[in-house]
């Protein structure tokens, strides 16, 4: 694979970031593609740009404003609150359709720069019960780019089965560990590195750094 050419699904969060890092070991050529679709904090964006830039990696940043029209939501609304699920409903941070759409829009994106390979950083471990994070989901639509483009594209979700422990893991065998925990955005309330502490991105992903240091220092569990 060393060879070939990667497009990375990039919010410039912990999972996506350490993705990009992932690519980047893995392929000769990797560009990342960011989506706008009206993230209430616009520091998404930025903080995308700047780990982007500070990696040399090219970037595209589509508009999926319509996204944000079609399914208002938590992330995307600053009147709405951040909730987690009750009696099995989804939270609602989840966003009906968005890796459907960013995965089709990165193969299109893909087909034009002459990638053959897709990453994007899906976790069917921690997922919050979002359907569009499990590994089944990503099979089926991998197939259906396939057909219908005619091209052999391959999605590649390196953290699909690891939790935020082993992510942070991951990120350390890259020797990119620092650089995630420092310059990443995962806080819902738009505070980047360890974040607020309270919403529950930043708490999955403070008990999995806890976890994993733990570990890394021989503590038991």
């Amino acid at each position: 694979m060393k060879k070939e050419k990667a497009v990375v699904v990039f919010s410039g969060g912990q999972d996506s970031t350490t993705c990009l890092f992932w690519a980047k070991q893995k392929f000769q050529e990797v560009e990342a593609v960011t989506f706008d679709y009206g993230q209430r904090h616009r520091l998404e964006i930025a903080c995308a740009k700047n780990i982007a830039e500070e990696l040399g990696v090219k970037q595209h940043i589509l508009d999926m404003q319509l996204l944000n029209q079609l399914a208002p939501n938590a992330l995307t609304r600053e009147d709405m609150t951040v909730k987690a699920g009750a009696d099995g409903e989804l939270p609602n941070t989840f966003v009906p359709g968005r890796n459907l759409l960013f995965l089709s829009f990165a193969g299109v994106l893909a087909s034009q720069i002459g990638a053959r390979h897709i990453v994007t950083g899906v976790c069917e471990t921690d997922f919050s019960g979002y359907p569009d994070c499990r590994d089944i989901f990503v099979k089926s639509l991998n197939v259906t780019l396939n057909l219908s483009m005619d091209q052999q594209f391959v999605i590649h979700t390196p953290l699909m089965w690891r939790n935020k422990a082993e992510t942070w893991a991951l990120a350390d065998e890259l020797g990119a560990f620092d650089f995630v925990r420092e310059k990443t955005l995962t806080c819902y309330n738009g505070i980047i590195a360890d974040g607020c502490g309270e919403c529950p991105a930043c708490k999955l992903r403070k008990r999995g750094l806890e976890q994993y240091l733990a570990i890394r220092n021989g503590q038991p569990e």
